[in-house]
């Protein structure tokens, strides 16, 4: 047997859930060839500085943002008012919790995709036959006051304010961006915070093991996300890939920087103008990597659909309206696949 499936990850010790020895083998059909990946450069992703976004520089910022949703859908940046120290402590809590002794970490253990708060491994175990290697821990974070109880009092400084003021301080950095984006698109400043209800917001902690063969399993597989944009945090061991002209491009960590991606549901309202694209995530062989990425979501009862503003004779409507809790719902029941769960809801004659 393979050297990567006898390490026995979270799951393993779950009561109830049934896993065989290889349950973390992927199929050889769909095993990577990880010298197809291109190492990442000054010109992967764009890195966009924020600072004079509320000044006389927010054109020109703008205009970059709108280029890397066009060609990208991913890109950096710096200088975005989110304190080093307001960082390093919620990466170090991070941390903390993933060195807790088994026993306490399970506590939080469930499969069910929609809870709130839970630990868990894969996407959606009810689904996947091969697990991730890696462990998760989801936390709802908006609003604060109806989700904190809900959290781990493992360890004691998830009890502290360090992680309420980083998710505080992460939705007002994702408003920035909406707001940003919106202009980048020809549309009102406020037209996605104004049509979309009351957002939702969550983050995951993301663990990955060292590996000894990554080529065997699963890390976490290509996929775009369900909702409107992703503020990514990591530690400095690389691992994020993004799928550009067929080939994987690997991005490596920048010091004080986030990485943003856009969602399905801003591909729609950009009416296909903004992409979002297939990214995963790899082990690495000798480090543990850890990864905080932060969802920003419409209200489950928002009604997406491409902006009328930019819908005309020469560009039709590419989508149908659709709920965004009726998106969420084909995405999960899904899994993570390699073709985006948006090809559902196209217009037949678009």
């Amino acid at each position: 047997m393979a050297t990567a499936a006898t390490k026995l990850l979270l799951i393993d010790r779950v009561p109830g859930i049934n896993r065989v020895p290889n349950s973390y083998i992927r199929p050889e059909a769909d095993r990577p060839n990880l010298t197809e990946v291109e190492a990442s450069d000054a010109s992967t992703i764009p890195l966009i500085d924020l600072e004079g976004l509320f000044g006389p520089n927010r054109d020109n910022i703008i205009r970059q943002m709108g280029k890397a949703c066009r060609r990208d859908g991913f890109f950096q940046i710096k200088n975005h008012g989110i304190p080093e120290e307001v960082v390093q402590a919620i990466m170090n809590i991070a941390g903390e919790f993933f060195r807790l002794p088994e026993s306490k970490r399970l506590k939080n253990y469930s499969d069910d995709p929609s809870k709130s708060t839970r630990l868990s491994t894969s996407f959606n175990i009810k689904t996947e036959k091969v697990s991730n290697w890696r462990n998760f821990l989801r936390l709802h974070c908006y609003p604060l006051e109806e989700y904190m109880h809900e959290w781990p009092t493992n360890p004691p400084s998830f009890s502290g304010k360090e992680v309420g003021e980083y998710c505080t301080r992460v939705r007002e950095l994702a408003l920035k961006l909406l707001e940003a984006i919106s202009e980048s698109l020809g549309l009102e400043r406020e037209y996605i915070s104004k049509n979309l209800g009351k957002h939702g917001q969550h983050m995951a902690m993301n663990y990955y093991p060292p590996c000894p063969q990554p080529e065997l399993t699963y890390w976490l597989r290509g996929h775009t996300d369900q909702n409107l944009i992703t503020i990514l945090l990591q530690d400095d061991v690389p691992g994020l890939q993004v799928l550009r002209d067929g080939k994987w491009i690997a991005i490596n960590p920048i010091p004080n920087t986030f990485i943003v991606n856009i969602g399905d549901q801003i591909q729609v309202i950009s009416n296909d103008k903004y992409k979002s694209i297939l990214h995963r995530a790899v082990v690495n062989c000798d480090r543990e990597r850890i990864s905080i990425p932060t969802f920003y979501c419409p209200s489950p009862e928002a009604l997406i659909g491409p902006a009328q503003g930019l819908i005309d004779q020469e560009h039709p409507a590419v989508y149908r309206s659709f709920t965004y809790e009726e998106y969420y719902h084909k995405f999960w029941n899904r899994g993570l696949r390699t073709e985006c769960c948006l090809d559902m809801l196209k217009i037949p004659s678009a």
